[in-house]
């Protein structure tokens, strides 16, 4: 008789497990590495989570600050913060900042630069102006503030996990500037987003084991999955094994200012583009069952990512069809018949450090390990503008 068919797992035997000091976790590729040595079903009889990482880069994402009381009070309606322009939300003491933006500003500041600095202990100046009412009659402030001084102060990433990446190229004479950084053209240089095989989306198709509520490592802090992010697109074409041919699905994380690592989340400014953060994000993928567990184990060869042409500033652009994420980490592929030179348009060095950290807090039982209470949406939600 053949052997019975390796058994499921519930959040209850994980959960038990994790409390008992007995988990037992891998990274994505020491995950991939036992599979190729050992085989699928041995590999997940001995494997109970998986870790994988993306640290990418956004500029969709915005500071959510709430001050505390001025005397007299004072309605917030605009204001600056380090010269960045804020807006007044969530009440008299509410601002909020975008990561995003600072194209013109010539110290190359946006909100990306002022989290920096807060992270880094640093002061930052606010210049604010209400809206004059018989409760908050105070009309001007001018004051400095620091992280430990803001009572709430959290980062919205409103697209922290993409399923997939994009492979970028300029078919334009010079340089063209992009989110990733700069390209050399007529077709001189292609960059990619994603750390294909080692990232969350390539190791959880369809960001299946996410939804509300769902705890993930952001910049060493914990982050918690609010939903559906900018530009989720569930529905996208995929490959047999599930996996995502593009973007795919997205995740937006909110995650508080005062626990985050400035090693794991980073200002930074493109030429032509502006500001943006580097982002470590670590996510533990559940083998629940061999289904899970099997499209875990897939390799660089066997997924892929669209070739795109950044020249062309389109809603929808040309597209150069698919490349294999072994022939991007190789550092060269064939576009149109041509060879291009390739690089990472991410840092999988900190995403290996964050993978190891979420490893270590599984292991101990300092990150909480659940399944989520309900998926992200089905609806899409990168529903065009007509105009």
């Amino acid at each position: 008789m053949g052997s019975a068919p390796p058994r499921s797992r519930t959040e209850a035997q994980l959960r038990e497990r994790q409390n008992t000091g007995d988990l037992a976790v891998l990274s994505a590729m020491d995950f991939r590495a036992l599979v190729a040595a050992e085989g699928l079903e041995a590999a997940y009889a001995c494997t109970d989570v998986v870790v994988a990482a993306n640290a990418e880069f956004t500029d969709q994402a915005t500071l959510q600050l709430s001050l505390g009381p001025c005397d007299p009070p004072m309605r917030l309606r605009e204001a600056r913060l380090d010269g960045v322009t804020a807006l007044g939300a969530s009440g008299s003491g509410g601002l909020t900042l975008p990561i995003g933006g600072g194209i013109s500003d010539p110290e190359r500041r946006g909100g990306a630069q002022v989290l920096g600095k807060l992270l880094a202990g640093q002061e930052v100046e606010l210049v604010a102006s209400g809206e004059g009412t018989a409760l908050h009659p105070r009309r001007e402030l001018q004051t400095r503030l620091q992280l430990q001084r803001l009572g709430v102060a959290r980062l919205l990433l409103h697209r922290a996990i993409s399923e997939n990446g994009i492979v970028a190229v300029s078919s334009a004479e010079g340089v063209t500037h992009s989110p990733y950084g700069p390209l050399l053209g007529p077709y001189g240089s292609a960059l990619y987003s994603s750390g294909g095989c080692r990232s969350i989306g390539l190791t959880m198709p369809g960001l299946s084991l996410l939804g509300p509520g769902s705890p993930v490592l952001v910049g060493g802090a914990i982050g918690w999955v609010i939903g559906s992010g900018s530009g989720h697109q569930p529905q996208i074409r995929r490959l047999p094994s599930g996996h995502a041919r593009g973007p795919g699905a997205v995740a937006a994380v909110s995650v508080d200012l005062a626990e985050l690592r400035a090693a794991w989340i980073r200002p930074c400014h493109f030429e032509g583009h502006g500001s943006a953060l580097l982002v470590a994000i670590a996510a533990p993928v559940p083998l629940i069952n061999l289904a899970v567990a099997r499209q875990a184990a897939c390799r660089d060869d066997q997924l892929e990512a669209p070739v795109l042409d950044f020249s062309i500033p389109r809603r929808i652009r040309p597209s150069f069809g698919f490349v294999p994420y072994s022939h991007l980490l190789a550092g060269e592929i064939q576009v149109d018949a041509r060879r291009l030179r390739c690089a990472p348009a991410h840092s999988p060095r900190l995403a290996e450090e964050i993978s190891s950290g979420l490893i270590q807090r599984l292991r101990d039982g300092s990150f909480p390990l659940r399944l989520p209470l309900l998926p992200l949406s089905d609806r899409p939600g990168l529903i065009p503008l007509e105009g």
